[in-house]
């Protein structure tokens, strides 16, 4: 396949247009404010819910289930992605996981207080599937470009996820703040609208990246004992990941501080919510703003490490999340709320494209074998994600308090930049490599 082909690359963004309402809409904003509200009309006013004969705090049921998603699509992953590269069906198990995401929010729609303990796993569904699509559409990045373009294109992709996503939030918290608008009585209703639109939305223009990405990576031909020989293949993979001087150490920081970035991601409005009881409305256009301000921080990030190279860059971004987390614990008036999340959003696209774009120019070149090499990374992020939400639900099931969870996320990203420092930081890492060699 030819590289940096621009219609290529648009219909590769897209991707990120399509999905990301489902992290904006769903994981971020609306769903989280709507779970909170059901939950407490569940409970009778007391926040504690009985699921499936277990007595649980709602806000920590919420971080659990996070937590559960993840691990199980960290299981998975692995085992899909192998299979991928080894028979050749990458984009087919993009698509299975694009799907069951999609229509899992469309089922969100039958969510009410007496259908949450179903709901709750619905919700888990629509978090594999969205986590699963992922490794594969990422996994086409250093196909489709060449290696001094992955910052740029990878930053253009999570703009392109923000910019979709905002418009789609947009004509929900318009469903929500003026329901008699659209002729809607019901105030429940407009939320459980808003779900089965991510569904409808991550469906339809999921369309054009599965029209123009190749349907058999890199040309190979299906083989018969495919689940064998796939578990062979991952094999060779983490094999061949070993022998690269700074795959393992990126790897690590990664891990450690995607942990604390990734679980603001899914607690951040449950925060706002319980702690500092925001109204749902500033909830949802706190999450707005992070959104726009995220657009600008993927780009001033990829410029960043134009600049100066990927970890130096990537280690700004920590050390601000370490003055976020210190600014949050003391976080107590909205006002206060909405700069901590002006500055969330603009380091939170920025690490995590960047992350992408860094980890795309460490494994080895022209490789074959990308889903695989990618679901490396997606492990990692997924028992990050899974570890981090724990951890934050359990110290607050422990103390009592949120605001304990937000230390530990602080001491979790001065432990990522540590290990972020044992790293050279290179704008181009293959002529890095080649010149520490020769």
């Amino acid at each position: 396949m030819q590289k940096n082909n621009p219609k290529i690359i648009n219909a590769w963004c897209m991707y990120d247009w399509a999905n990301s309402v489902h992290a904006l809409v769903i994981v971020s904003s609306i769903f989280p404010v709507y779970f909170s509200a059901a939950a407490m009309n569940a409970s009778a006013g007391t926040g504690i819910v009985n699921f499936f004969g277990l007595a649980v705090k709602s806000s920590v049921l919420f971080s659990y289930t996070v937590s559960a998603s993840f691990l199980f699509t960290a299981l998975l992953i692995p085992v899909c992605t192998a299979i991928a590269d080894f028979t050749g069906h990458k984009k087919r198990f993009m698509q299975f996981f694009c799907y069951l995401g999609a229509i899992s929010c469309m089922l969100l729609f039958f969510f009410t207080k007496d259908t949450l303990n179903i709901s709750v796993l619905i919700f888990a569904l629509s978090l594999i599937g969205w986590s699963g699509s992922i490794v594969f559409y990422d996994s086409y990045l250093p196909e489709i470009v060449t290696e001094e373009n992955f910052d740029r294109v990878s930053a253009r992709g999570f703009s392109m996820g923000y910019l979709g996503s905002v418009i789609l939030l947009l004509f929900n918290l318009s469903m929500v703040l003026a329901p008699s608008f659209y002729g809607i009585s019901d105030r429940a209703m407009p939320a459980r609208i808003s779900f089965f639109t991510v569904g409808v939305w991550w469906i339809l223009f999921a369309q054009i990246p599965f029209h123009y990405l190749p349907s058999n990576n890199q040309g190979k031909k299906p083989v018969m004992n495919w689940l064998f020989n796939g578990f062979s293949e991952l094999g060779k993979v983490y094999a061949e990941l070993r022998k690269q001087p700074y795959l393992a150490k990126f790897l690590l920081a990664f891990f450690v501080y995607t942990m604390g970035l990734r679980t603001v991601m899914y607690v951040a409005t449950i925060f706002g919510a319980t702690e500092l009881k925001l109204p749902s409305q500033s909830l949802i256009i706190t999450v707005l703003l992070i959104q726009l301000v995220g657009i600008a921080g993927s780009y001033l990030f990829a410029w960043i490490s134009s600049r100066i190279g990927n970890i130096y860059a990537l280690m700004i971004g920590v050390a601000i999340w370490i003055f976020i987390c210190a600014g949050a614990y003391y976080t107590t008036e909205a006002s206060e709320f909405y700069l901590i999340a002006c500055a969330v959003g603009m380091v939170m696209g920025g690490i995590q494209s960047l992350s992408r774009a860094t980890y795309s120019k460490l494994i080895p070149e022209n490789t074959i074998d990308t889903a695989s090499f990618f679901s490396f990374y997606d492990v990692t992020e997924k028992f990050a994600i899974m570890i981090g939400t724990f951890i934050y639900g359990a110290v607050e099931q422990v103390t009592g308090s949120m605001r304990n969870s937000i230390l530990a996320l602080l001491f979790i990203f001065v432990i990522g930049l540590i290990l972020l420092s044992r790293i050279p930081s290179q704008k181009v890492y293959r002529f890095g490599l080649q010149t520490k060699v020769n």
